[in-house]
Order: structure tokens, then sequence, then C-alpha cells
């Protein structure tokens, strides 16, 4: 039984990162990284983009040590390039990725079990006047961003191969929906507004 707020954003952070494993299951290296929109997002970039954040918001700006730093983006590789999280390079494969992955969420949720909701923190690339934080504000701050990125990946998996829903136990979704049908209405509704 979730007894806080604090209880409620730890639980909702944990299904986050479930889902959005979930939404990589089962796919291959390419299908991956493949990117799939304009700008390149690609499932593996979530992922790693996710790690990255929560690595740094969870970590320094708390003041708690990740134990191997060099497996994140450093100031100077971001430097070099801004997207530098948002894809896999070559050397890093899928299934590292998502190790971290999995890492830097318990890394996540352990913070719950030693900071307090009012733990203070400093995020240095936020502008001054908004950079003291406290651990409850940086938790709110990640789950939003989190919560954001799996709508992102969500849409990409059904992209890839009509995979949708919202968790593997509980799709939310309509069984034996005639989806086809569904779309040609969405279309004839679309075109009828196109002539108003």
């Amino acid at each position: 039984m979730i007894k806080s707020g604090h209880d409620y954003v730890r639980a909702a952070l944990a299904r986050g990162h479930e889902a959005l494993w979930w939404k990589c299951a089962g796919l291959d290296e390419a299908e991956l990284r493949r990117p799939r929109t304009a700008t390149g997002t690609n499932l593996l970039g979530l992922v790693k983009h996710v790690a990255m954040i929560e690595g740094g918001y969870f970590g320094a700006v708390l003041g708690r040590a990740w134990p191997t730093p060099e497996e994140l983006i450093s100031d100077a590789d971001w430097e070099v390039d801004p997207q530098a999280d948002w894809y896999a390079r070559a050397d890093e494969s899928a299934a590292s990725i998502l190790d971290l992955s999995h890492r830097v969420a318990a890394f996540v949720d352990a913070a719950f079990d030693e900071l307090e909701p009012d733990a203070p923190g400093e995020v240095p690339w936020w502008p001054p006047e908004r950079r003291a934080v406290t651990f409850e504000e940086i938790a709110l701050h990640v789950l939003v961003d989190l919560t954001r990125h799996v709508g992102h990946a969500d849409i990409l998996r059904e992209d890839v191969d009509g995979a949708v829903g919202l968790r593997s136990s509980n799709t939310n979704i309509p069984d034996d929906f005639d989806w086809d049908a569904y779309r040609e209405k969405l279309e004839r509704l679309a075109e009828g507004a196109e002539r108003t």
C-alpha cells in the first residue's frame, strides 16, 4: 500500500522504468537503434538518455556518487556532441545500455531509502535562482521526464511492430478491436475537417 507522496513517486518511477524496458523487449540491435523521427529519436537512445539524466540528478545533484562515473556522459562529451546521450555508439551494445539502465534504476530506488524528501541538492546547470532543490523536487522532475520518454517509446514501438499498451500485464487497449476501421473513421473525420 502506498502511504505517502514519496512512496507514490518511488513506485511511479519503478513502473516507468519497467515500461521503458518492455518497449525494448524482443527487438534486435538494429531495431533498437534505428532513428524513427526526423530528429533521430530511437528506442535505445531513449533508454540511454533516461539513464544519463537519472544518474546525474540522483547522483551528484543530491550529493551521491555514481560508482562508475566513466559510464556516464561527461560535460566534455556533451560539449563535443550535445546529442551524445540520445544514441548508442558503435562500441555500446543494447545489452550494455539496458544493463546500465537497470543499475541506474536501482541507484534511483536506493535514494528513496537514503534521503528524506527535504534533503537538499543543487542543480549546477539550472539558472542560479533555481539551483537549490530538494530530493522531492528532483524526484518529481525526473518522474515527469521519464513519463514523457516512456510515451515517446510507446509510439516508437508501435511504429516498429504494432506493439502497444500501458504495460505487459495490462495493455489498457481494447482487445479484438478493429484498428483498421478505427483509423479509416479518423481519416474520414480529418478529411471532413479539411473541408470546413
